[in-house]
């Protein structure tokens, strides 16, 4: 019986390097010289930090590293959840992204529903992180993943392991 997985994961590769441009461009931009401002990636706990004197500062760093994220990797900084902005001695300000990786339990049952709700003749099960999907013909599984793409637009998803 055919199958495949809905999953979503983190390019880390292209992530670090979103991260390491963004951080350069950050060190030449004029009106950073000589404040707090910079970009760190925490891999272990999958965290973004941005350093920045002040709000303004923070939303100029975000409008640096986002488009550069989408370059690399589309539709990357929908998996991003900002954090507060939090004060950080004296005048300075840092905010965390966190970076959600794999399918959480919520998106997870709204595909599955989607997917029984679509009418079409295949089954979806849920299995960890990722979605399985199951049918008789490799079409019907074609236009599962075409309507999954249509329905599902606010977190990136990948399609693998199709199965015959």
């Amino acid at each position: 019986m055919p199958s495949f997985d809905i999953s979503s994961e983190v390019d880390m590769v292209a992530l670090k390097n979103a991260i390491d441009t963004a951080g350069k461009q950050i060190t030449n931009r004029y009106d950073f010289k000589g404040t707090s401002a910079k970009v760190e990636l925490n891999e272990k706990d999958s965290i973004i930090t941005l350093f920045g004197d002040n709000d303004f500062q923070l939303d100029q760093i975000k409008d640096i590293l986002l488009p550069g994220m989408e370059k690399k990797e589309p539709d990357s900084t929908k998996r991003l959840e900002h954090k507060d902005v939090q004060k950080v001695g004296g005048n300075k300000v840092k905010q965390e992204l966190k970076i959600k990786d794999g399918i959480d339990s919520d998106l997870a049952k709204r595909i599955s529903k989607l997917i029984k709700d679509s009418g079409l003749k295949v089954q979806a099960s849920i299995q960890g992180d990722t979605v399985r999907v199951n049918g008789a013909k490799r079409d019907l599984l074609q236009d599962a993943i075409a309507f999954v793409k249509k329905s599902v637009t606010d977190f990136p998803l990948q399609f693998g392991n199709f199965r015959d």
